[in-house]
């Protein structure tokens, strides 16, 4: 039967032999005379008896016993390190100094995050000193995985909060591989010996619920963020900066170009849109001010963003308020004229014209569209048409070179005279009635006949010289009872009333037909069956099929 004692060793209680207590008491007696003249003797023997605490703990676990021995305490004496031993190896290797990496640096190694080499949490520094590489290489290993679908973030994330961080020396020494004995503690505090007030904490805080540790890695996290996001705000802003600077540049070339290609092309493509709406006296003001009132917004933002960046000199006050009012007269100039064609437009007018035509033979009316392509007297002489194109006809087979090609619309109705005829309305806009009837009376429209085949223009043209006021033509072509009309493909388009080339041709079992054939009913135009191509006898008939 021993006698035991209750000790206490850096918070934690052990019951102790007597006998191992009286060799402890003289080991450390011996360790605290040692260092009794080294700056901060206090700090460095907490740090050993931590360290032999938890020598017992590991050993009372491992042992499953609760009771600390003499055996016990001889076991961590020569883990340690004995003074006479650590003094010896002072006296016999004076220039130990010089080997102190290699002699300390031969332990195991735990997975610890550094505090005192840390970009946010210590993660990637931690990671080094544990398979002894340098933190750069780590680091960047992150930065690649990020790229891929920000794999490296959560992974850092995860291991900032698994991985415990470096807290005593002893942490930092196990984390370096550093031995934990008296010539290593002896060695690390002289070489940590101005951050040890800073570093050292209680054990007790790695024994923290995990809400704590939650709650100090979020505060921590977003303390490392702010440094990180302040330390390339600056670079970040410059690069925002540069691209704001390339982006005007290129739209102000932009507009320059549009500027001369407008100015160029404006009167040879007044077809499209919207060159169309200004072929008058406004267009050049509509064109200059509109580029104005685009350019100089992209040049104060070009100047300012200058002046953030690279801290330039902007331009002088007196020049800055005359370019304001410059733009501020531009806007005035869009708007006015601007307003002006757009009152162009507030009042509608039409007007009808009637045609005879030649009744064909076997009643059956062709409509086609018209190939022919007119060109006007100027284009005429300038081509010389009579020398170059004599005897030759020159067909219009662009569909989508004009913005004005969905002018017309064909309708198909009974006539209630035997006569057919064609009835022309002919609608525009203006800025009022009278204008509107001229501008509805300034067009042209191309139809003619031959026989029975009726060809129509693509569309209703401006006379030359003219501006788009929403112009456009309705054609109704009144056929009598029982007339047949056959309809071309290219006037699906065109026709209107519910008209469906397309599917009378599939009710004819004739898809790839050039052309659908109508008949007028009392109830309108209608799709005509041919009886003989979509009837078909059964294949074990043997009646003859008749037409009706």
């Amino acid at each position: 039967m021993n006698k035991t004692i209750i000790i206490n060793i850096n918070g934690i209680v052990f019951h102790i032999e007597e006998d191992a207590y009286e060799t402890l008491k003289n080991y450390m007696t011996d360790v605290k005379r040692h260092f009794l003249n080294s700056a901060d003797s206090h700090e460095i023997t907490t740090d050993i008896e931590n360290r032999i605490a938890e020598m017992f703990s590991e050993i009372l676990v491992n042992e499953n016993k609760q009771v600390i021995v003499e055996q016990d305490v001889k076991h961590v004496v020569e883990q340690m390190g004995t003074v006479e031993d650590f003094e010896n190896a002072e006296q016999d290797a004076p220039s130990a100094q010089q080997n102190n990496y290699a002699y300390s640096n031969s332990g195991s190694r735990t997975l610890f995050r550094d505090p005192d080499d840390h970009l946010l949490g210590g993660v990637c520094a931690g990671l080094g000193n544990y398979f002894d590489i340098q933190t750069i290489w780590v680091r960047l290993l992150f930065a690649i995985a990020i790229v891929f679908f920000g794999t490296g973030f959560f992974l850092y994330v995860i291991l900032w909060i698994v991985i415990p961080k470096a807290v005593t020396r002893a942490d930092r020494m196990a984390m370096k591989g550093e031995k934990l004995n008296l010539q290593g503690f002896k060695n690390n505090f002289e070489e940590e010996l101005s951050a040890v007030r800073s570093h050292l904490t209680n054990l007790q805080d790695e024994a923290k619920p995990l809400i704590y540790k939650l709650r100090d890695f979020i505060s921590e996290f977003f303390y490392h963020l702010g440094k990180f996001i302040k330390g390339l705000g600056k670079v970040l802003v410059k690069v925002f900066g540069i691209v704001i600077l390339l982006t005007c540049l290129g739209f102000g070339i932009f507009l320059i170009v549009c500027l001369a290609m407008v100015t160029l092309w404006a009167d040879s493509h007044n077809h499209l849109f919207p060159f169309g709406l200004m072929v008058n006296q406004y267009a050049n003001y509509i064109y200059f001010s509109g580029f104005v009132v685009a350019f100089i917004p992209l040049l104060a933002i070009f100047l300012l963003t200058l002046k953030a960046i690279f801290n330039t000199r902007t331009l002088d006050k007196s020049i800055g308020s005359v370019i304001f009012v410059g733009w501020l007269f531009a806007v005035g100039v869009l708007v006015f004229y601007g307003s002006k064609i757009a009152a162009g437009f507030r009042s509608s007018a039409s007007f009808n014209q009637t045609i005879a035509l030649a009744t064909p033979s076997k009643n059956t009316y062709y409509l086609k569209l018209n190939d022919v392509k007119y060109f006007t007297h100027d284009d005429s002489l300038r081509l010389n048409m009579q020398a170059n194109f004599k005897n030759i006809v020159i067909t219009n087979d662009n569909d989508f070179d004009d913005f004005e090609r969905n002018n017309l619309s064909i309708r198909i109705e009974k006539s209630d005279v035997s006569q057919p005829v064609l009835v022309e309305t002919v609608r525009a806009k203006g800025s009022h009635y009278e204008d509107a009837l001229l501008n509805a009376r300034n067009t042209k429209y191309i139809f003619t006949q031959q026989d029975s085949i009726l060809k129509f223009d693509r569309y209703l043209q401006r006379m030359p010289g003219t501006s788009w006021h929403a112009q456009e033509i309705e054609i109704t072509l009144k056929v009598p009872l029982n007339s047949t009309v056959i309809i071309e493909n290219r006037l699906s388009d065109f026709v209107r009333d519910g008209i469906d080339i397309y599917r009378c041709k599939e009710k004819n079992k004739m898809p790839d037909a050039t052309s659908a054939p109508f008949i007028m009913t009392a109830n309108g135009l209608e799709c005509r069956v041919d009886t003989l191509v979509t009837a078909a006898p059964k294949p074990d008939s043997t009646k003859t099929l008749k037409v009706k």
